[in-house]
C-alpha cells in the first residue's frame, strides 16, 4: 500500500458503490478531525502555562518597540507569511478579549516574502543563510524571531536562531515530531514542539499556537495599558 493509497484508501477500493465510498470518506474524516483535536488538547494541556508565559514576554517586547520576524520553508514559508499578516493586520475581533473592536496592529514580516532578497542570498551564498542573513541585516536586540519548521531540522531555521539569540532577540520557535535540532540548541527561548509524525497535523496545530500567542499578546498589551493608565492616574 503506497502512501496516498494509505491516507485514501476508499479511492482504490475498486467499489463503484457510492454510499460506501461516501461512508469511507465520512469516517476517514471524522478520523482526521478527532486527531487533530486530540493533538490539539494535547499541546494545551502540556504547553498552555509556557504558552501564555511567551505572549507575555513578546507583549513585553513590542510594548518596548520590538518587531517579529517570521520564517520557515515550504508550508511553513506560508505559515510565517499568516503569523506576519495576523500581528501587522489583525482586523476586528468579534466578541471575546476586545470586546468586538479591532485589535492593535504590530510591526511584523514574514523573511520569506521578499522572494529577490532570499534567491540572491540562496544562488549568491547558499539557502541555508537566507534567514540569517536578513536578521544580520535588519534585527536588533529585543526584537522577536519567530521560526516554523515541522521537522525541527531544517538547517536554515537552525542559522537563524543562532545569529538571533547572537543579536540578543527574543526567540519562538514552532516545531513537530520531537523537535529536532531546534529542540537541542538549547538557546530558544520558546519552543513548542508538536507531538505527531503527521505533516498535515502539526501544520494544523502550530497554526493554533500561534493564534494563541497572538491573542494573548493583544490581551497582555490591554492589560499593561490598562494598568499604565490606572498608575498615570
Amino acid at each position: 500500500m503506497n502512501d496516498i493509497e494509505a491516507l485514501y484508501p476508499f479511492l482504490y477500493s475498486g467499489s463503484t458503490d457510492l454510499d460506501a465510498v461516501m461512508t469511507s470518506v465520512r469516517h476517514s474524516t471524522v478520523e482526521k478531525v478527532d486527531e487533530i483535536v486530540t493533538l490539539r488538547r494535547t499541546v494545551l494541556e502540556r504547553d498552555g502555562e509556557r504558552i501564555a508565559a511567551c505572549a507575555e514576554a513578546m507583549a513585553e517586547a513590542f510594548a518596548a518597540g520590538a518587531r517579529l520576524f517570521a520564517f520557515g520553508n515550504g508550508g511553513s514559508s506560508t505559515d510565517a507569511q499568516d503569523v506576519a499578516t495576523l500581528f501587522m493586520n489583525p482586523g476586528p475581533m468579534n466578541g471575546g478579549p476586545m470586546n468586538g473592536g479591532t485589535a492593535r496592529p504590530l510591526p511584523a514580516f514574514a523573511l520569506t516574502a521578499d522572494i529577490a532578497v532570499v534567491t540572491a542570498l540562496a544562488n549568491d551564498i547558499g539557502f541555508e543563510v537566507v534567514f540569517a542573513r536578513q536578521l544580520a541585516a535588519s534585527a536588533f536586540a529585543g526584537d522577536i524571531a519567530l521560526g516554523l519548521s515541522t521537522s525541527g531540522n531544517s538547517r536554515n531555521l537552525i542559522a537563524a536562531f543562532e545569529e538571533a539569540d547572537r543579536r540578543g532577540m527574543l526567540t519562538v520557535g514552532l516545531a513537530g515530531y520531537g523537535g529536532g535540532q531546534m529542540a537541542e540548541l538549547g538557546t530558544i527561548d520558546h519552543l513548542f514542539v508538536v507531538p505527531s509524525a503527521s505533516v498535515h497535523r502539526i501544520q494544523e496545530a502550530q497554526t493554533t499556537v500561534y493564534h494563541a500567542l497572538w491573542e494573548l499578546t493583544q490581551q497582555a498589551l490591554i492589560r499593561s495599558e490598562a494598568g499604565d493608565s490606572d498608575g498615570g492616574a
